[in-house]
């Protein structure tokens, strides 16, 4: 239905206009009497098989919703319902900001990809905080992806993000630091060996002297080198981070069956989706080899079918997240995929 119906009539809209009409309709839906439980009719799949202890954390299934679609966790509920095993909210920052300028995010059908600039907009940590302590789908993971304000300098960027630590900490179930959007400027540049360790150990710092401190994990980008990944594979044991998300969205425009000439006019920004999923697969299977299977790895770019998800768990990756995926194939994906890794 949502790939005859809702999808032709969504992609003649203005990306972003769509992303809140289909916010506010599964919002009146899950609102109607029976509407949930329509939802979890059509969409949900739970199984024991697709059960799974990662981190620490137990997941019902191991299929997630990656940072990015629902930035001020404003639609727990329905996304529970609709079979998502964990909800990664974000990315968020301390004070709420507007982000950059409109138009900021793109399709590019023919490569079955997204282009976006969002640039971190969304409501703050204290606002995220106070929507999460709303009720949720039993046995839904919810993690929290924090980053930095744009104007915070990034000599003071680990203030932000233990800001947002103490702020979450007792709603959600782990954090992601994220410095590897390409969307606030400098940002990537705290993916560097030094600043990197510093702002890790004084977020973790602050983690152990908070009740039941919650697993950190590590957003990077598709853009790293082998000696970049090796980097951050000797960061994460020093800094005793529980996992990485691999991969953040590209900077790359390689191989894309859209005209250059449009991809350039679009302007800057990230680029998810089928291009990249290849390189987001290749990111997981290094890290897994040289890490010797020791680090958990949720594996996010490019994920279009169930044969995607398994691509990647079969590369290494522990959990899976959607993003661009969602968008073009619609929820009925989430159910595909979880009913594929059953069989």
């Amino acid at each position: 239905m949502y790939k005859a119906l809702l999808k032709p009539l969504l992609f003649q809209l203005d990306a972003e206009k769509a992303h809140h009409l289909v916010f506010d309709n599964l919002r009146r839906t899950h609102r109607v009497p029976g509407g949930a439980a329509l939802l979890r009719g059509l969409y949900d799949f739970q199984h024991p098989d697709l059960e799974r202890e990662v981190f620490g954390l137990r997941f019902r299934n191991p299929v997630g919703l990656a940072a990015g679609l629902d930035k001020n966790a404003e639609l727990l509920p329905e996304l529970g319902e609709l079979g998502f095993g964990f909800v990664e909210i974000g990315t968020v920052t301390p004070r709420p900001q507007p982000g950059n300028p409109t138009p900021r995010l793109f399709r590019l059908p023919q490569d079955g990809a997204l282009l976006n600039r969002m640039g971190f907009n969304n409501h703050g940590a204290a606002a995220a905080a106070e929507r999460l302590r709303g009720p949720r789908p039993a046995g839904l993971i919810v993690g929290g992806n924090i980053g930095k304000n744009k104007d915070t300098p990034n000599e003071q960027a680990a203030h932000d993000y233990v800001a947002c630590v103490e702020a979450l900490h007792a709603v959600v179930d782990y954090f992601v630091v994220n410095v590897s959007s390409p969307n606030t400027p400098g940002l990537r540049q705290l993916q560097e060996r030094e600043p990197l360790i510093r702002l890790l150990q004084q977020v973790q710092e602050r983690n152990a002297t908070l009740p039941s401190p919650r697993p950190l994990l590590l957003k990077i980008a598709p853009d790293l080198t082998d000696a970049q990944l090796d980097d951050i594979l000797l960061i994460a044991r020093e800094t005793q981070l529980s996992g990485l998300v691999a991969t953040n969205t590209t900077i790359s425009r390689d191989g894309l069956q859209t005209p250059a000439s449009h991809v350039q006019s679009l302007g800057a920004g990230g680029l998810s989706g089928r291009p990249l999923r290849q390189r987001a697969t290749e990111v997981v299977r290094y890290l897994h080899q040289h890490s010797k299977g020791a680090l958990p790895i949720i594996g996010v770019g490019g994920i279009h079918s169930p044969e995607d998800a398994q691509e990647k768990l079969a590369a290494g990756a522990s959990l899976v997240q959607l993003y661009s995926g969602f968008v073009y194939e619609g929820p009925g994906l989430i159910k595909r995929i979880n009913q594929a890794l059953v069989k």
